[in-house]
């Protein structure tokens, strides 16, 4: 992504979240403007996900919370990857795709030809992808272009850590130990277009099939470097500041994720499919979307160690749900 596009997406991420801007220093807070959801009667039958990886955790924690007030209500929950979601909606295989990456527009040109219309994407957190290395790497920052240089095949042959600014003599030496997601998730789509510019995995990175496996590989890897959602940090590794230009780099936190400072945050979706006319008629559907954006669905985004989005953001997807946000 050039750096003139990042920027107009960094505003538009910083005015969508506005709302949101309760982020003291002790961390961020749900906005006092969204509402605290009560349950409604009538409410039964079968909810299913497919999609991202990234939000298994997240749509279990709703889907708990959910069944919390509809203990008769099924759910079930499956990430395979982002790019799982679409094909699942339009073949009715699921009420519910989770993205960690907005729809491509091929994607979305599929499902338009299909209905006539096209999915409504429902921006339920704000994640801040991370940069994680081994907890004792004594490197603490590193740049978009140094991402581009050590993960794809525009950087050189090899990259060590020395090439990195490392001078530890243990370090300085030794090739990076690359681990990241696989093609089929909305984690390497977005890293792939932020982080390598659009370039392509060099052939050394080791490919995991989810986020806490990329996690996992950096923890167990003194010389390993890898990247997922900051709700996947353990005490096994450490997050890495990040900059733009070279210039001041942020750390993955929710205050620069809002401001638009740290260039890896980004949306985490819910896709669904609303009749633009008729809007939602399943009622199970309806409510499982206003806990999302209610008080007690936001809390569960902050339990899960995203950010949560703000009543203004709320408000604008309930509305293309055809739902009124009565807030």
């Amino acid at each position: 992504m050039a750096t003139s596009t990042f920027r107009k997406w960094a505003v538009g991420l910083t005015a969508a979240v506005a709302g949101a801007s309760a982020l003291m220093a002790a961390g961020p807070e749900i906005d006092s403007k969204l509402p605290k959801y009560t349950p409604v009667s009538g409410v039964s039958g079968n909810i299913k996900s497919i999609g991202s990886d990234t939000m298994n955790n997240l749509m279990t924690l709703w889907g708990e919370e959910f069944k919390g007030f509809y203990p008769a209500v099924q759910i079930e929950v499956e990430g395979k990857g982002s790019s799982t979601a679409p094909p699942a909606l339009m073949q009715g295989q699921a009420n519910f795709g989770p993205m960690s990456r907005a729809m491509k527009s091929s994607e979305v040109d599929e499902f338009e030809k299909r209905f006539g219309y096209k999915p409504v994407a429902l921006r339920t957190a704000i994640d801040a992808l991370a940069v994680f290395v081994h907890k004792d790497c004594p490197l603490n920052e590193i740049s978009i272009q140094q991402l581009t240089d050590v993960f794809s095949v525009a950087g050189p042959n090899t990259v060590t850590w020395g090439d990195l600014g490392v001078t530890d003599r243990k370090w300085a030496s030794r090739a990076v130990s690359l681990y990241g997601r696989n093609s089929a998730s909305g984690t390497y789509g977005y890293f792939k277009s932020v982080a390598l510019q659009g370039n392509d995995y060099r052939d050394t990175v080791k490919e995991q099939p989810g986020s806490s496996a990329v996690v996992t590989g950096v923890a167990n890897d003194e010389f390993g470097m890898g990247y997922s959602g900051v709700g996947y940090a353990t005490a096994g590794v450490k997050m890495l500041q990040v900059s733009l230009d070279g210039g001041d780099s942020f750390s993955p936190s929710a205050e620069y994720a809002n401001s638009g400072e740290y260039p890896l945050a980004r949306f985490l979706y819910l896709y669904v499919n609303v009749d633009p006319v008729r809007g939602i008629s399943d009622p199970k559907m309806a409510e499982f979307i206003k806990l999302v954006f209610s008080k007690q669905g936001q809390e569960v985004v902050l339990k899960d160690g995203y950010f949560p989005v703000s009543a203004t953001v709320a408000r604008e997807d309930l509305k293309a749900c055809k739902l009124d946000p009565k807030f």
